[in-house]
C-alpha cells in the first residue's frame, strides 16, 4: 500500500472508473475538508505493476495538537467504504499505520474481521432506489408524506434550483437556524462557500430552496454524482411548523432525480433518533446498520455525551451567533 497525494491523477481516474464509487470519494470533497479545517489528506493506494491504482481510500489527518495521532476515511462524512476491488486492505491498512505511527486509522465502514479490527454499529444509513417510474416511487411513500406534499402544493410553495450565493445565503440561514433549534453548533461559514465552489458549481451538486409567497420556507444542499442523489444538509425556517415544505422540497429532488440517478442516499441516522428514522423510511427508503471500524493500538473508547448535552442545552436557550460561533471556533476538533 502507498499513500499518494489527494491530487494525483491516478486516484482520480480510479475514482471516475468506478461505479460503487460516491461524492466522498471524489477528490473534491476531501480537498474541500482539508482546506476549510486545516487538515493534510491523502490517498492510500494498492497498486498494480503498471503503477495504476486498483484500490483505496482517501484519508485525513486529524490529530489534534498534544494527542494521539489520528487518520479517518473522512471526517465529517457519514460513510466511505473503502474500493477495493476484492482486496483486503487491513493487512496495507496496518502496515500504513505502523510505518506512520498512527495510533488509530478509523474507516466511515465496514472492514473484514481481522486483528486489530474494531468496529461500532452506532448508525443506519437509509437508500431510496429510484427509477423512470416516478408513480411507482410515489406509491413507496407513506401516507402522511404524500398528504404534507399535497398540502404543501396547495399552499402555494414553490421549489427553486439554485447554485449561485444568494441560494447558499438563504439556505446557510434557515441551516442555522435549525441546527440553533436543535443545539447543535453549526458548520463555518467558509465550509458552504467552499461546498459552493468545489461541489455546486463544478455541477457535482445543487441547492433546493421552499417559498411560500417571497419567503423561504425551507432549503436543502444536495449532491448529485455518479448516480447517487444525495441530501447532505436540510432545514426548515423559523416560523413554518404547519406547512410541510421541507416534504415537497425532497419529493421534487426525488421526482427529479429520477432520471438521471439509482438512487437517493438519506444520509446517516443514530439509532436512537427514532423520529429522523420514521422520516425517512416514510419514503420509503431501505435502512441498513452502518458500522464504523478502527485499526488501532488500543481499545477506542465511547466518546461521552455530557458535554455535548450541555452545550445543546446553551444554544437552544440562546442567540443565533452562538450557534454559529461555537461552530465556528470547535467544529474542526469533532470531526
Amino acid at each position: 500500500m502507498k499513500v499518494l497525494e489527494l491530487g494525483d491523477e491516478r486516484w482520480r481516474d480510479f475514482v471516475l472508473s468506478r461505479a460503487d464509487a460516491t461524492i466522498f470519494h471524489h477528490p473534491a470533497w476531501a480537498q474541500l475538508l482539508a482546506d476549510c479545517y486545516g487538515y493534510p489528506a491523502k490517498v492510500l493506494a494498492l497498486t498494480d505493476d503498471g503503477r495504476g491504482v486498483v484500490a483505496g481510500l482517501p484519508v485525513i489527518d486529524v490529530t489534534l495538537p498534544f494527542g494521539r495521532r489520528r487518520w479517518m476515511s473522512l471526517p465529517f462524512t457519514d460513510h466511505c467504504p473503502p474500493l477495493n476491488s476484492g482486496h483486503d486492505l487491513v493487512p496495507g491498512l496496518r502496515d500504513v499505520a505502523r510505518s506512520f505511527k498512527v495510533d488509530s486509522v478509523q474507516i466511515r465502514a465496514p472492514l473484514p474481521a481481522d486483528e486489530g479490527v474494531q468496529a461500532d454499529a452506532a448508525f443506519v444509513r437509509h437508500d431510496l432506489s429510484l427509477g423512470p417510474d416516478v408513480a411507482a416511487t410515489w406509491k413507496k411513500l407513506r401516507r402522511n408524506h404524500r398528504r404534507s406534499i399535497a398540502d404543501a402544493e396547495e399552499a402555494g410553495t414553490r421549489i427553486v434550483q439554485g447554485n449561485t450565493s444568494e441560494d447558499l445565503d438563504v439556505f446557510y440561514r434557515i441551516h442555522l437556524q435549525t441546527r440553533r433549534r436543535l443545539g447543535v453548533p453549526v458548520q463555518p461559514r467558509r465550509f458552504f462557500r467552499l461546498f459552493l465552489e468545489r461541489i455546486i458549481r463544478p455541477g457535482l451538486g445543487f441547492i433546493l430552496t421552499a417559498y411560500l409567497g417571497d419567503r423561504p420556507a425551507a432549503a436543502a444542499v444536495f449532491c448529485a454524482w455518479n448516480g447517487t442523489l444525495m441530501c447532505k444538509y436540510s432545514g426548515r425556517a423559523d416560523g413554518f411548523t404547519r406547512l410541510d415544505a421541507i416534504h415537497l422540497l425532497f419529493w421534487h429532488a426525488i421526482r427529479s432525480g429520477s432520471t438521471g440517478s439509482h438512487t437517493f442516499d438519506l444520509g446517516r441516522s443514530g439509532i436512537e433518533q427514532a423520529q429522523l428514522r420514521s422520516f425517512k423510511i416514510g419514503w420509503g427508503a431501505q435502512e441498513s446498520p452502518l458500522s464504523y471500524s478502527w485499526i488501532a493500538r488500543s481499545p477506542i473508547r465511547p466518546s461521552s455525551h455530557r458535554a455535548q448535552d450541555a452545550l445543546g442545552v446553551i444554544i437552544r436557550n440562546s442567540k443565533p451567533w452562538l450557534c454559529r460561533a461555537t461552530g465556528e471556533l470547535l467544529y474542526r476538533y469533532a470531526p
